[in-house]
């Protein structure tokens, strides 16, 4: 009789520690756990290369361009588990065209890191000098551009468990012809 009700003891003990762990787990995966947006952020270091030779304001179209812009891209993993990604392209964009590419090399975003990446914004000046409203944007003293780009990888949360996850990013560009300054804020939406 006595192993009897030490042995019922002992199971309720265990299915009531069972229970708690498992509600400890489901509590820290909704709240500690959740997954956050990583903060990414576009440092342009300046325009590389800006040349602007006009055939006279009355002849637009025979007007020459050079630009290359330099940029770090930053991202800062806010999350308790890192992100490998693999290579990645970001569009740039100017009034729905598709008119730059920027490589982003594959990487590993430590938990809880910061990870700073050096690239350069290729553009295809035919593309954007085609658009009859680049002309009066350069003409009013700066360019709005946008860029989209969306890096696959895998989270690996305490070496253990590994989760696919893609992390789309969308950035507004601003250049300013006459300073030479360029400002961007991003936007990022975690999807595993």
């Amino acid at each position: 009789m006595g192993t009897s009700r030490g042995l019922k003891v002992c199971c309720a003990v265990t299915a009531i520690f069972i229970v708690m762990i498992a509600i400890i787990f489901t509590i820290l995966a909704f709240t500690v756990f959740k997954p956050k947006d990583p903060e990414i952020t576009i440092y342009p270091q300046g325009l590389e290369n800006i040349g602007f030779g006009l055939g006279g304001i009355s002849n637009l179209s025979t007007a020459n361009l050079n630009v290359s812009v330099a940029m770090i891209v930053a991202i800062n993993n806010r999350n308790y588990g890192s992100f490998k990604f693999k290579n990645a392209t970001a569009f740039v964009n100017y009034r729905g065209d598709v008119v730059g590419t920027v490589p982003i090399e594959q990487a590993r975003v430590p938990a809880h890191g910061k990870l700073n990446i050096s690239t350069v914004a290729a553009f295809m000046m035919d593309r954007l000098t085609a658009n009859a409203s680049f002309w009066e944007d350069v003409l009013a003293g700066s360019v709005n551009l946008s860029t989209d780009a969306t890096m696959h990888g895998k989270v690996t949360m305490f070496k253990v468990f590994k989760i696919q996850a893609s992390v789309p990013s969308r950035c507004d560009i601003s250049l300013f012809i006459q300073s030479q300054r360029v400002e961007s804020i991003c936007k990022t939406k975690i999807k595993l």
